[in-house]
């Protein structure tokens, strides 16, 4: 008994050390802080009404003005081209890079795909904001999200969102069409970045 009262003290006196890194972390979002989702269709909202986009959801959730820099159709390429402008115009303090389901529709080059997100976390990085990023599915036999986006998290140490729109589109309840979710399912993904932006704060 007294062995076994030893090793659970000794056990408990080390979780504290193991389980006090709970992932990336960001900086406290200040009460004024602007957020920036910047991204294609799954960020401007494609398949939902007026008020239903991630964004939207999202903004009243933090209780922090979210900025909805969504373009449809747009590639990485595009997008890469495009970010300078939109952090000047807005200096967010966190961006939510959700970006890359048209390189893999058009069958783009992946190692290019990769390339260009890496390239917008060094501009957001560059720019002073903090960056979160939320992982795509590639399309095939299976949906499952590209591995590329859990490698760019893990080498940036970002907050990341891996699992959320490959279960939205795996649930035809929740999504409008074959790529993009509805309303519903963006207030989930709304949900899950509030969850992953709250935890990334405390962490």
């Amino acid at each position: 008994m007294f062995r076994l009262l030893h090793f659970l003290a000794i056990a408990l006196f080390l979780l504290p050390a193991g389980g006090c890194d709970r992932g990336p972390a960001i900086a406290p979002l200040p009460e004024d802080a602007i957020v920036l989702a910047f991204g294609d269709s799954l960020t401007y909202g494609t398949g939902a009404g007026s008020g239903e986009s991630y964004p939207e959801v999202l903004a009243a959730l933090l209780g922090r003005t979210v900025i909805n820099a969504g373009v449809p159709g747009e590639t990485s390429a595009q997008g890469l081209r495009r970010l300078p402008d939109v952090l000047a115009e807005y200096e967010p303090d966190l961006v939510i890079l959700c970006h890359g389901g048209n390189d893999f529709l058009r069958r783009l080059d992946r190692q290019q795909l990769a390339a260009n997100l890496e390239a917008m976390v060094a501009l957001i990085h560059d720019s002073g904001a903090e960056v979160v990023v939320v992982g795509v599915p590639q399309f095939g036999l299976l949906l499952k999200t590209a591995p590329l986006y859990d490698q760019l998290a893990e080498t940036y140490r970002l907050p990341y969102e891996g699992d959320i729109i490959t279960d939205l589109l795996g649930d035809r309840d929740l999504k409008s069409d074959t790529v993009h979710p509805n309303a519903a399912g963006y207030r989930q993904l709304a949900e899950a970045l509030f969850r992953l932006i709250d935890r990334a704060q405390r962490s």
